[in-house]
């Protein structure tokens, strides 16, 4: 799905009831991580729920490297921020990931507002690792 389907899909809904319940439809679609996957080193540190991200980093020729990324978490809810993020960073340019701006398509969703401070720290500190592994991919690429 991508980050315009999401946002348009968001607008059709008026209650946040159903929009939380889109979000989780959402992590429902994702890929299954792996069990192997599971462990402390693919830990998001920072988050209240387990979250554990992936990235594969494969090259594309003169463009760079792309960076994909798998996830999973014990909560339903951060499983659908987990694929909404996945929408905006998956199949992109270590330069794209470093330009895209989250904030700004938080705020479009209303997450901002409507997500607990936990969550939302958690939602920081796995955008922070996704943006962390981009700028590793991209200082390998001036190797």
């Amino acid at each position: 799905m991508t980050l315009d389907d999401i946002l348009d899909n968001f607008s059709l809904l008026d209650d946040w009831d159903d929009r939380y319940r889109y979000i989780i439809e959402l992590g429902r679609t994702l890929d299954p991580l792996p069990e192997q996957d599971h462990v402390e080193a693919n830990k998001v540190q920072g988050c209240a729920s387990q979250v554990w991200l992936t990235t594969a980093v494969r090259p594309d020729g003169a463009a760079g490297p792309v960076l994909s990324f798998k996830g999973d978490s014990d909560a339903h809810i951060v499983r659908g921020l987990i694929a909404i993020l996945f929408s905006l960073y998956s199949d992109r340019t270590p330069g794209e990931i470093l330009a895209a701006d989250p904030a700004t398509i938080f705020e479009k969703l209303g997450l901002k507002d409507h997500l607990t401070p936990q969550r939302s720290n958690g939602l920081k500190s796995m955008v922070a690792r996704i943006r962390r592994d981009a700028e590793t991919a991209l200082a390998k690429v001036g190797e």
